[in-house]
């Protein structure tokens, strides 16, 4: 089919460009391109093709603005990050690690908290939510290491505050060795504050920061 378009296109322009006259001529033909002759050899722009082109740029601009808000907000978001690890690097123990989890999710990135969940068996440290086995793999589903958007089971971490929990980011956690499960996770009261289809690099570069910090003290 687009052969045969493009076939009998060559035999049009063909016959038009040994005929430009009859363009000229045509009035009607000349409206539905957006154009409109000024003069016997002039072509101009018309109303219809100069709207099409207004309507390209504002979209052109609304896109550029759109990638500037975004870039920003990355930009933004990494930022608050980079502070964020220096907090947590500079934790005492698992109990201060936990305060500065939540503190950073409050803080830093306006969430309603932050929460670290470790699954038995064995010793859970001060401030940090006990989970049983298993709860980390129902948690996170099949969407791999790190899991964004409204999870209902996630609510129940929050304790107190999970009425005021709409959307969450969670991404799992190894710690010690034997690995004992885990997972950071993020709670926001906006619905669309994580969502599915949402990066997780920089949620799972904390969940990173937050293993190493954690495995600088035994649990006992």
């Amino acid at each position: 089919m687009e052969e045969a378009l493009a076939k009998d296109w060559k035999v049009v322009s063909a016959f038009l460009r040994e005929h430009p006259n009859l363009i000229r001529g045509d009035a009607d033909l000349l409206s539905v391109l957006g154009l409109w002759l000024r003069a016997d050899n002039i072509i101009e722009f018309g109303p219809a093709a100069l709207a099409r082109l207004s309507a390209d740029k504002s979209r052109e601009k609304a896109a550029r603005r759109h990638l500037e808000v975004t870039a920003r907000a990355n930009f933004a978001a990494q930022a608050q990050t980079h502070a964020a690890v220096i907090d947590l690097l500079e934790a005492r123990n698992h109990a201060d690690l936990a305060r500065r989890v939540d503190e950073t999710a409050r803080l830093r990135f306006g969430l309603v908290a932050g929460v670290v969940g470790l699954e038995g068996p064995g010793g859970v440290p001060a401030g940090w939510k006990a989970l049983r086995g298993g709860a980390v793999d129902e948690l996170l589903g099949l969407t791999g290491p790190a899991r964004m958007g409204p999870v209902l089971a996630a609510k129940t971490l929050f304790g107190d505050q999970a009425d005021q929990i709409a959307s969450t980011a969670m991404v799992r956690l190894a710690l010690w060795n034997p690995a004992r499960e885990g997972v950071l996770v993020f709670g926001s009261s906006d619905p669309v504050g994580f969502l599915p289809q949402m990066g997780t690099e920089l949620v799972s570069f904390l969940a990173r920061v937050v293993e190493r910090t954690a495995e600088r003290w035994p649990v006992l």
